[in-house]
């Protein structure tokens, strides 16, 4: 059926496609040729570090070749590396033996992540608490002494405990839990935290009742604990146009997705894994860029280089493009304007909706963008931040336009495949973005200016917002501030780009998530306490939501 309705939208627009210019029917093809190639089930959903990703870099950096872009990427190549950090793992070394059964890592027990890495052998009694051995610890009693205290944090009780009983003389601590209470515990690999004083795991009651029934008894312990860092690579295409100007035009779109979905920022609600194409999330995208390229190659637009970049890490946070641009392989400061480019492949036929964000980033742009179209239904937005790369090049202080022809149901499902891309409608999106760019050419530089900041969360459920842009890319313990709105509550507080927020009010965070957590909590008018760090100061401000 899927096979009937690609036949048929390919007729519906090859109709529409005789009364194209012969240029157009060039341009058409190759749109329908790169999504469907960069949306094909053997990419499997161009996760970024994945053999999918480097097929599709690799089919990026010969289409940038055959444009006749010169290579901007690292090492004389159209390649710009850069690593993902994902938090912790461990180690298949790792391990917890009782009495000879070795026991099964996740089914059986875990390491916490607080844990440090360490080796030993024990012959402790549960009973005896003795000083140079390993101690035993049911979290029954504190979970019950807790239950309707909303304030507990049983990981900070933990790690408090273990401290505790080393300076008592424990080498290792082993919990469990015996109680009805659920304690909701697990190796959380992207949690940031301090490192206790000595190794300490879980073990399940299952293992309990199996290997430690008899309190009084000596049981052989070795444990080993080794965890390290989980890193993954992404890769940045980037190609170049130069023409000997004095400013850049930088011209992106992401060409990574969600693979399987094995990051957790799928909408699909199903239990088998399926490959997630992003046709539209950003094969779209990232076709409308090479065949951008290939027009300005052969245009006589010549007051500008131009530079392409296709960013990877993008669904996981902007990696790619906060990358390049505290890394760019050009001089950021002779750059003119940013334009992204991302889900431009599902324009509706209907409304022709077109939203063009950043609009407000620079004067020139109400100079030449209006909300009036002979096509299209245009939004203007007029802030330089949101959800995708253009973020990352405002945030330099660059001028940025973001095309996007909107949210529809396939969004960030495995539905999002490539015979339900407009590829007219992409071509007319494609030519628009061309004569805003040919419009600019004789502007000179443009001039920057600072705009409302734009939620990024996609979250409409957080009744209150300190108006700070998280950086994501951050793996230090807390949420590095990568940006203030103005007029907002942090700053209005003195809290500044590169500070890291540890603490709103009692609620202790290590990440995004676990902030967005503690911010859920607030109420507007609620007054509480901000702790922040600033290099080596540790900085506490009142605020009020």
């Amino acid at each position: 059926m899927k096979y009937l309705l690609f036949l048929l939208i390919l007729s519906t627009q090859f109709a529409f496609a005789q009364k194209l210019k012969k240029a157009d029917k060039v341009i058409l093809a190759n749109l329908q040729s790169h999504i469907g190639y960069l949306a094909d089930d053997k990419l499997e959903g161009r996760r970024t570090g994945s053999a999918g990703e480097k097929l599709a870099y690799e089919y990026i950096s010969k289409q940038f070749t055959q444009a006749g872009l010169a290579a901007k990427g690292d090492n004389g190549t159209f390649i710009q590396e850069f690593e993902v950090n994902e938090g912790k793992q461990v180690s298949p070394s790792s391990h917890l033996i009782i009495n000879s059964f070795d026991l099964d890592l996740d089914k059986e027990y875990f390491p916490f992540i607080f844990s440090p890495n360490a080796s030993l052998e024990a012959a402790p009694s549960m009973a005896l608490r003795e000083s140079g051995t390993v101690w035993f610890w049911d979290l029954k009693d504190k979970l019950e002494e807790n239950k309707n205290n909303p304030h507990f944090d049983l990981t900070d009780a933990i790690k408090a405990k273990a401290n505790e009983v080393a300076g008592k003389g424990a080498t290792g601590l082993i919990v469990y839990n015996t109680s009805s209470i659920a304690d909701e515990l697990k190796f959380e690999p992207k949690a940031k935290t301090e490192l206790v004083k000595i190794p300490v795991l879980y073990v399940t009651n299952n293992v309990k009742k199996k290997y430690l029934y008899d309190e009084t008894a000596t049981v052989d312990i070795k444990l080993k604990v080794d965890i390290t860092d989980k890193k993954r690579n992404g890769h940045n295409v980037i190609g170049y146009i130069d023409n000997g100007a004095p400013t850049t035009v930088i011209i992106g779109a992401h060409y990574d997705h969600l693979g399987y979905g094995e990051d957790h920022n799928s909408l699909y609600t199903g239990t088998t894994p399926q490959i997630h194409n992003g046709a539209d999330d950003n094969a779209s995208g990232t076709a409308a860029l090479i065949e951008m390229a290939k027009m300005l190659k052969a245009s006589k637009l010549k007051n500008n280089n131009y530079l392409f970049v296709s960013f990877s890490g993008e669904e996981l946070g902007l990696f790619g493009s906060k990358y390049f641009t505290d890394h760019p392989s050009i001089d950021l400061s002779n750059v003119n304007y940013m334009i992204n480019m991302d889900m431009v492949g599902r324009l509706n036929d209907s409304t022709h909706g077109l939203t063009i964000g950043g609009y407000g980033t620079s004067p020139v742009w109400g100079q030449l963008l209006t909300e009036k179209d002979k096509f299209f239904t245009i939004k203007l937005d007029s802030s330089g931040t949101g959800p995708s790369d253009h973020t990352s090049f405002y945030r330099k202080d660059i001028p940025v336009l973001f095309f996007f022809t909107g949210v529809h149901s396939d969004y960030h499902k495995p539905t999002d495949d490539a015979d339900k891309i407009n590829y007219n409608g992409e071509l007319q999106v494609l030519k628009y973005i061309f004569n805003v760019v040919n419009a600019a050419n004789k502007m000179g530089k443009l001039a920057f200016l600072k705009t409302r900041e734009a939620a990024s969360t996609g979250k409409s459920s957080f009744k209150v917002t300190l108006g700070i842009m998280p950086d994501y890319t951050f793996s230090g313990g807390g949420v590095r501030v990568d940006g203030v709105s103005d007029g907002k509550i942090a700053q209005k507080a003195g809290i500044k780009a590169g500070d890291v927020i540890v603490q709103l009010g009692d609620y202790k965070f290590t990440d995004v998530q676990s902030y967005m957590s503690a911010l859920s909590k607030f109420n507007k008018g609620d007054a509480t306490k901000v702790k922040v760090k600033r290099g080596n100061e540790e900085l506490v401000f009142d605020i009020v939501f």
